[in-house]
């Protein structure tokens, strides 16, 4: 095409007449102005998105729409399904979820905070532990490669006693965590999850707990007072229990009230034999031990003689006749881990002591006379459950021995669930130990029917004249050859993907889980005897022999050359101790030559690691740090939390709760252990001097801090 441009340095004929054009009216001008913004509106309409695209892709900016699983742990099996459902990838946001998170939030400061003003603002950004169950998106945080702290060679002068907080360059030579053996446990090596993360971009979280968050403390109304139990006692009320657990919807934040005649316990063994009745001392508890000879109140203090018992004839005479009826059982070699259902005296567990056995006292949460209470002040290992509709804390296949003493339990009752949740976490070829008095009947034939339906074999029954019970001894099956001879076959077997290992807020299933077959699984041979199983570790266990070798060895030396002499503890008044994050109980088998005992808390977030606490000859339960711990005020002596916080990934809707929890189950003068990064550590201190807590010591490498404190009596 030719375009015409006449001479040069003349304009066009067409520029000729633009410049000889009237000027246009102002209507011309307002209708060209109209239809140029008709035309970029139909423009927007046909190439914009839509406002619902346009808001899921607002919210996979800023939430992790595309999180993965977390790492696998070290076991092959999850032990809560329910839990790991929450941090996998959350299902596509609804129309009003959409709605509800059109606009990103400007900030996500953790609620470090226990004022309501600051707990209200975090309700929508933080997860609610009441909904763990349901999927939801979660922010992503950057990972961060945490030292590998070397072990310090052994130093003459790691035995001086502690220094004070201002002279930490004088610090004696504390052996340290070793992390590696822990995050191999944590975050099995996948070399396609680690391309796929190190390719992910992420976000980096905000500080767990606030700098600048001031903190106001006040003292729990509840009626219960200094015995409030947050999840087992109604809110308000402690004259009722909830029949399960059942925790407050909102963190608490409180501190539970000392009793006004509070006195330090005495050291062991002398508080197995008499307690400070002011510590535990309640109506309920006066009026039954009016009743009972085993139980004395004698001036401030409750006594339990030795030569009474509530066993008649006396429990070395009631273990005794258990021996003659069942020789094999071999305390203290065979059988090493015991569960004691109904807690009395605990002179069941009492008496296996001597014998190397450690007996678990489970204190039903109808039992409002708190005697598993009393247990734990004494120092005998003791925790708080229920027996209803869910699963008991325990993994599969834990006690060697299960014994129920006059405890009254349906267990034929509703299908015989209950005895089929005993099926569940009684080692294969385990006992289960039940004794009456009267018992009726029918309650009797029932019993029997049930046991017959799972199988359960009775290989000896007494009717003992001095302790006038009827004895029964039962067997659960070591294969599952007598599980398909049944002629019946109810309850039938349950289905694959019906894990057994699953038990925080697991429902208990009408079904029976087939016992281990291959020698590769747990559970299909008896463990070594008492204590090589302590340092025994079996061939199910696979690479992780290894592993859990390398633990073993690591905390004896920290326990030998830090924790008994560099940390200021005076470790003859600590009896009872809780590790809030166990990883294979090597902290608790560095301390089985001292005269303590060690709970062993495995976190529903971590891997399942408890069944390897529990074959080492060791107790435990699982627990979210999230809620309050199933046990009384005031009943652990030392507290140990390594890498706690640092695991929780901002999981808590108030994590300076978990602090609260931790002043409410120690007791006073007794002694917390944290091990933490830094950036943790330093706002942890200011947390605990609010707390009034006294800060014996503290030691600082690199990016990694260890902290002694103390509880003091101080409430607000």
């Amino acid at each position: 095409m030719t375009v015409f441009r006449g001479p040069p340095g003349r304009p066009s004929a067409l520029v000729s007449w633009w410049r000889r054009r009237p000027p246009l009216g102002f209507a011309a001008k307002v209708s060209i102005a109209i239809a140029l913004g008709l035309s970029f509106v139909v423009t927007w309409t046909t190439l914009a998105p839509t406002s619902s695209s346009q808001q899921i892709s607002t919210e996979r900016t800023y939430f992790a729409a595309d999180v993965a699983d977390p790492p696998p742990g070290a076991l092959p099996a999850p032990r809560n399904a329910t839990a790991r459902a929450a941090h996998r990838k959350p299902r596509p946001a609804s129309p009003r979820a959409r709605k509800k998170h059109r606009s990103p939030p400007r900030s996500r400061r953790p609620n470090a905070t226990p004022s309501p003003d600051a707990a209200a603002a975090l309700k929508s950004n933080l997860t609610d532990p009441e909904q763990a169950n349901k999927p939801e998106p979660e922010w992503e945080w950057e990972d961060e490669q945490e030292p590998e702290l070397s072990v310090p060679e052994d130093d003459a002068d790691a035995t001086s006693k502690a220094p004070k907080e201002e002279e930490d360059d004088k610090a004696p030579a504390l052996e340290w965590a070793d992390e590696s053996s822990e995050l191999d446990a944590e975050e099995e090596e996948d070399p396609e999850a680690a391309k796929g993360k190190a390719s992910k971009k992420k976000r980096k979280l905000p500080p767990l707990f606030s700098p600048a968050a001031h903190y106001h403390w006040k003292l729990c109304g509840a009626k219960s007072g200094h015995h409030y139990t947050p999840c087992v006692d109604f809110d308000g009320d402690g004259s009722q229990r909830h029949h399960q657990r059942s925790c407050p919807r909102s963190p608490v934040t409180c501190l539970v009230s000392l009793p006004k005649e509070y006195k330090l316990p005495a050291p062991w063994p002398e508080r197995k034999e008499k307690v400070w009745y002011g510590n535990v001392g309640h109506p309920r508890l006066s009026s039954y031990a009016k009743d009972h000879s085993w139980l004395n109140r004698t001036g401030e203090h409750l006594v339990f003689p030795p030569e009474e018992s509530e066993f008649k004839g006396g429990a070395q005479h009631y273990i005794d006749t258990i021996d003659e009826m069942a020789p094999d059982l071999d305390w203290g070699k065979n059988i090493r881990i015991a569960l004691d259902i109904g807690c009395k005296s605990a002179g069941f567990g009492v008496a296996l002591l001597e014998k190397d056995v450690i007996t678990l006292s489970l204190g039903l949460t109808n039992d409002q006379t708190d005697l598993a209470q009393v247990a734990l002040e004494r120092g005998i290992p003791a925790t708080i459950g229920s027996l209803g509709s869910r699963r008991l804390p325990f993994p599969s296949g834990s006690f060697d021995i299960i014994h129920c003493r006059e405890c009254n339990i349906p267990w034929h009752s509703n299908g015989g669930k209950l005895l089929i949740e005993m099926n569940r976490i009684l080692r294969p070829g385990g006992y289960f130990v039940i004794s009456s008095r009267h018992g009726d009947l029918e309650s009797e034939e029932g019993i029997s029917a049930s046991m017959a339906a799972v199988c359960w074999n009775v290989i000896a029954y007494n009717s003992d004249d001095v302790s006038e019970l009827g004895v029964k001894i039962f067997q659960r099956p070591a294969s599952n050859d007598e599980y398909d001879l049944r002629a019946k076959k109810d309850p039938p077997f349950c289905k694959e993907e019906q894990n057994k290992a699953t038990a925080w807020y697991t429902p208990i299933k009408h079904c029976l889980h087939k016992a281990p077959a291959g020698i590769e699984e747990r559970g299909s041979e008896w463990p070594e005897e008492w204590p090589k199983r302590l340092e025994t570790f079996p061939d199910w266990l696979g690479d992780l022999q290894t592993r859990v070798s390398a633990d073993h060895s690591h905390w004896k030396a920290v326990v030998e050359k830090s924790y008994l002499d560099g940390l200021g503890i005076n470790w003859t008044n600590i009896r009872n101790v809780l590790d809030m994050k166990a990883v294979y109980g090597g902290f608790a088998a560095a301390l089985s030559s001292e005269k303590v005992w060690v709970m062993n808390v495995v976190p529903v977030h971590a891997p399942d690691t408890l069944p390897v606490i529990f074959e080492r000859g060791l107790i435990g339960v699982y627990h979210d740090w999230c809620e309050p711990f199933s046990t009384y005020p005031r009943s652990y002596d030392l507290l140990h939390a390594d890498h706690l916080f640092s695991r929780l990934k901002n999981r808590c809707k108030e994590p300076a709760s978990i602090l609260v929890e931790m002043d409410r189950i120690l007791r006073p003068g007794g002694w917390a252990i944290i091990r933490e990064k830094l950036e943790i550590l330093d706002p942890l201190e200011a947390i605990l001097k609010s707390l009034h807590w006294e800060i014996v010591m503290t030691f600082r490498k690199d990016k990694e801090g260890i902290m002694s404190v103390k509880k003091t009596t101080w409430r607000p």
